[in-house]
């Protein structure tokens, strides 16, 4: 079983070598949770953001996979689907699809990474905003609830950093 502090120093180094997004935020945090919240504009319709955005593995960063390759991950953008990552027997559910929205809105249950591992329980929102004929609006929410020794208030900035790296890197995919 991996212990909270050995998580926490995971953390510590992958913040350690990621930049934020423009517009990322811990909108709250406290010992039993936090809110972040990242927002960016991309060049391109909504249709075509939120397939690419279903492309997670072309976006996503290998360094924040359990497998080490970001082509094993897949979005099934479908109720009861989920964000997973599978490399022949080895699989692992990142996230459950609870709500889709085609073109408008994905959310998503479960915890990210070490998270996983942990007494909480995560909350993460995707949505794609029109703001013109050539630009979207994606706006990323994900509340982190439940129990970790230490507190999770520790783990907001952290998880925040690794989120706009990903963020970011979906932005750069719809810019090229």
């Amino acid at each position: 079983m991996l212990h909270t502090h050995i998580v926490i120093k995971l953390l510590v180094i992958a913040l350690l070598v990621i930049s934020p997004a423009s517009h990322s935020e811990v909108i709250s945090k406290a010992d039993n949770g936090f809110v972040i919240n990242i927002e960016v504009q991309v060049p391109v319709d909504t249709e075509t953001a939120y397939l690419q955005f279903l492309k997670v593995s072309q976006w996503w960063h290998p360094d924040h996979t359990w497998f080490g390759k970001s082509e094993n991950l897949t979005i099934d953008a479908k109720v009861g689907g989920c964000f997973c990552e599978i490399e022949g027997d080895k699989q692992a559910l990142h996230m459950l699809v609870t709500y889709v929205e085609p073109n408008k809105e994905v959310r998503m249950t479960g915890g990210l990474g070490p998270l996983q591992m942990l007494g909480v329980h995560g909350g993460m929102a995707w949505k794609f905003t029109h703001i013109d004929a050539d630009k979207t609006k994606i706006s990323f929410q994900y509340q982190v609830t439940g129990y970790v020794e230490g507190g999770l208030d520790k783990l907001a900035d952290i998880v925040n950093k690794v989120q706009a790296l990903q963020i970011n890197r979906l932005q750069e995919k719809l810019s090229l």
